[in-house]
């Protein structure tokens, strides 16, 4: 029960429903906070005790001062706790083990349970050990249960064993997506209260969910335990950052252009503890799924969190994703009456101020071993040329015999090193293996597969591909893997599954896969080649991380494209391909196939 010390208890009538809401209007200052400042304010004000959360700490709170450094510690105390099963697993755990010692000591050990509900998604597990066929994904399945087998009926226990407690199986997909398309509320009921929907995780892209409204950010085990138990997070009341959007994405860049734009101008900037905020008209021209996809990149920002205010966009996108029309309704009348509905001509009160307008983003990629070293599409091939030479000896020995000392040997005349070794594959086609070669090209991780935009242009890329007459170069691992199963289920309506089977992109699991490392291996054939003879290869992915060694312990250089451009590389093959004016292939009839050739329009 509420102190109340502001007098904020009122009622919220939504339809037939009523709610008890905490007031922001009833602190002073309150209307010209940031949106993400404001949901922390009515957390104070429903959570005030008198003892860990005073009066004094909501006034703090609402005669923020945007330009002070941080130092008044405050008590946030989320709605809810969402995990993946890697970190999860020992939080289970660890309620498992308190249940026995309330038991050894007398007690009720059915006591033990999450005061916040708390949700797990196994999405960490799945490895892409298959590829390229179309059993790929029930032979991922079968390998990954028998690998995590006591794990499982561990979490199938706990599952009914404790209350407010859940677990979405594997195979359904990646915890960040499913929160976004079925978990997250926006605006929470419990016990009578509406409230801004909070959580934390045990993940660092809980983030995700910022894209939808929804205030949260990854925190530790422990931090997330205690958040289980009822236990409030302490923190600092940060800064804000105001990132304001003008404009609109230009005809053929995507929210991957988009993010990876930002993720750069973040980093330079410096947003290390700090939240980020969007707002502007360019807000409202941005798509929930392109705000899931900026939000999901927080970490890779450096900020707590990156998140977007409720507007119509953001009703619209729960409608498409089945919530209740009487949620849908409560979330508007919510947002609206306490402040939080977006004014696209607002100037919130920020602490620092970036602006981006839209139309200037261009098609880019980052790499090769960090998500803010963005690269132009167009000068891609040629950054390659020059980041290469980190990863080779320019002088490769199968090349010193060959030339004068003047000379500069074993570098083809586009200046690339080069190394061809020749490879022979199970079915005994032959082909050459150098640096530069696209050894993985994965459409994975719920930044990307969240946003149909993209994932749709993908399939399209391939459909034209497939009529073409292109397929990938046979030594690229080529794998599909959707942070949720809605996204084959339109693939499948819309006819496209069959174009990405046949350039190689079957679905090999709905999990993490690749993004974090969980790529399986290389066939054997390239990997004896690359180790060997030292290759710096290559793998592009729609990820949100490329750090040296995270993606395959085969592959030396990592790029972060959006889903179409990773279907492109699959065809090119090679970075030292420059897939904005070099031929991705040859059709039918010998023809060279560009990428504007098969691009969607």
């Amino acid at each position: 029960m509420s102190a109340n010390s502001f007098d904020a208890r009122s009622t919220l009538q939504v339809g037939d429903e009523s709610y008890e809401i905490f007031r922001l209007d009833k602190v002073e200052g309150s209307a010209r906070l940031p949106y993400s400042l404001k949901v922390l304010l009515e957390n104070l004000l429903r959570t005030e005790d008198g003892a860990n959360i005073t009066a004094d700490h909501i006034r703090a709170l609402g005669g923020w001062d945007s330009q002070a450094q941080p130092s008044q510690e405050i008590q946030f105390t989320p709605a809810r706790v969402i995990m993946q099963d890697f970190t999860g697993v020992p939080c289970v755990v660890d309620l498992a083990t308190m249940r026995e010692a309330v038991k050894e000591l007398g007690g009720d050990p059915n006591k033990i349970n999450p005061l916040s509900p708390a949700e797990m998604v196994i999405d960490h597990s799945v490895i892409a050990d298959k590829f390229g066929t179309n059993d790929a994904f029930q032979q991922n399945v079968d390998l990954e249960y028998g690998r995590n087998k006591e794990r499982y009926q561990f979490l199938r226990w706990g599952q009914t064993a404790f209350d407010d407690f859940k677990v979405v199986p594997p195979g359904t997909g990646i915890v960040h997506q499913v929160n976004i398309e079925h978990l997250a509320r926006v605006v929470m009921t419990r016990d009578g209260k509406a409230y801004p929907d909070t959580l934390v995780g045990t993940d660092s892209h809980t983030t995700m969910v910022n894209g939808l409204g929804v205030l949260g950010w990854g925190v530790g085990g422990i931090e997330a335990e205690a958040a289980m138990l009822g236990q409030p997070v302490s923190m600092l009341i940060p800064r804000v950052v105001g990132f304001k959007l003008t404009g609109e994405l230009t005809p053929g860049t995507t929210a991957t252009d988009l993010v990876l734009t930002i993720t750069e101008m973040l980093r330079k900037h410096g947003v290390v503890g700090k939240f980020v905020e969007f707002y502007g008209e360019g807000v409202a021209a941005t798509s929930l799924a392109n705000r899931a996809t900026i939000g999901n990149m927080s970490p890779e920002f450096g900020s707590t969190a990156a998140i977007f205010p409720v507007d119509d966009e953001t009703l619209n996108y729960m409608r498409l994703t089945g919530r209740s029309e009487q949620q849908v309704a409560l979330v508007e009348a919510y947002a609206k009456e306490q402040g939080l509905w977006l004014d696209p001509k607002a100037e919130p009160d920020f602490s620092e101020k970036l602006e981006l307008d839209l139309s200037t983003v261009v098609p880019s990629i980052a790499g090769p071993k960090r998500p803010q070293d963005r690269i132009v599409l167009a000068n891609a091939a040629q950054q390659f040329k020059t980041d290469v030479l980190n990863y080779v000896d320019v002088v490769d020995e199968a090349g010193k015999e060959s030339f004068p000392a003047s000379d500069s040997p074993a570098v083809t005349p586009n200046g690339a090193p080069s190394n061809p070794v020749p490879v022979t594959a199970p079915d005994g086609t032959t082909y050459e293996l150098d640096h530069g070669a696209v050894t993985v090209a994965a459409i994975t991780s719920c930044t990307n597969t969240s946003n149909p935009y993209v994932m749709v242009a993908a399939a399209l890329v391939a459909k034209k591909a497939v009529e073409k007459g292109l397929t990938r170069k046979p030594w690229v691992k080529t794998t599909l893997a959707p942070g949720s199963k809605v996204v084959t289920d339109y693939f499948e309506k819309a006819g496209l599954t069959p174009y990405l089977d046949k350039v190689g992109f079957n679905l090999v699991g709905y999990g993490c896969t690749t993004c974090i490392g969980n790529s399986g291996p290389l066939p054997d054939e390239v990997s004896k080649a690359v180790n060997d003879h030292d290759l710096a290869v290559t793998s592009v992915l729609s990820g949100n991380r490329n750090f040296e060694g995270r993606i395959n312990p085969d592959v030396k250089m990592n790029y972060l494209a959006s889903p179409p451009l990773v279907v492109a590389y699959a065809l090119a093959g090679s970075m030292k391909v420059d897939i904005t004016k070099d031929a991705l292939g040859a059709d039918q009839d010998g023809n060279p196939v560009f990428l504007k050739d098969i691009w969607p329009s």
